[in-house]
């Protein structure tokens, strides 16, 4: 009786402390860019690549949240941030005069951020070029919602010694520039160079294409994840999960494992 007892005690118990347990689990949801591959893209309806790899083990080892990645295009990202709608999203770079709206983590990666371009269309001698002098006259691509070329370079456009050309993503504009649409695309590197080589197993890379080179390196680019500071304390939880958050990622790249991890990406 006593044993039967017992064990309805326990029952009861555990009925009680169930929904609790599973009240203290915060779901949250962080935003990624659909269309930055290798770094962040959408494959199948998810979010694939480097920094999706890199985050989805780092929230694995947060205590207390239950962490959902969704791909999404960058513009509604960053809208999404800017309004408080939601959290987090990732990799934006430190553009503080761009994006006030947004405080950000510890840094996740260094990206480099080169001009691929119409070889044809470099007109200068100069090894390397000098950016963006050397390129006035040109139209250059960018990835919409994307900020990169430099003041230099924005002051050039405004001026109308250079010409801007926004698509939605690397893809669109590696075939614009094949197809000479564009004399220049800016982007990181190995993005740029990843996609070239989709483009050419995907039999788009057409014979009589555009002879497209490296032609500057703009900057060296760090990427993070960005918070919103518009929500108004929607997010009562944020300064806590941020300083769990940023622990994880510094202890994963003293131990090397955020380098190995897009070593592995990178290798499929």
């Amino acid at each position: 009786m006593k044993a039967i007892f017992m064990k309805a005690i326990f029952l009861l118990g555990f009925a009680l402390a169930g929904p609790a347990a599973a009240a203290d689990v915060i779901e949250v949801s962080v935003y990624a860019d659909e269309s930055y591959p290798p770094y962040s893209y959408k494959e199948g309806g998810e979010a694939k690549g480097v920094y999706p790899a890199i985050f989805s083990k780092a929230f694995e080892r947060m205590p207390g949240y239950k962490v959902q990645i969704k791909p999404v295009a960058w513009k509604r990202g960053l809208m999404l941030i800017e309004t408080g709608q939601g959290l987090a999203l990732f990799p934006p770079y430190d553009r503080p005069l761009e994006r006030p709206y947004i405080t950000l983590s510890e840094p996740v990666l260094s990206e480099q951020v080169v001009a691929f371009c119409r070889e044809s269309a470099i007109k200068t001698g100069k090894h390397p070029p000098t950016w963006p002098d050397d390129f006035y006259g040109l139209k250059v691509g960018v990835n919409a919602g994307f900020n990169v070329g430099g003041e230099k370079y924005k002051k050039a456009v405004k001026d109308g010694k250079m010409f801007e050309d926004q698509a939605p993503s690397n893809r669109s504009n590696i075939l614009k520039l094949l197809l000479g649409r564009i004399d220049c695309y800016l982007n990181d590197r190995l993005s740029i160079l990843w996609e070239i080589e989709r483009i050419k197993a995907d039999g788009v890379y057409a014979e009589n294409s555009q002879v497209i080179v490296e032609a500057a390196v703009i900057s060296q680019e760090l990427a993070y994840l960005g918070y919103t500071n518009r929500d108004n304390g929607r997010y009562s939880y944020k300064a806590d999960f941020s300083r769990l958050l940023n622990q994880i990622l510094v202890d994963m790249k003293k131990s090397g494992e955020i380098q190995k991890i897009v070593e592995e990406v990178l290798s499929k």
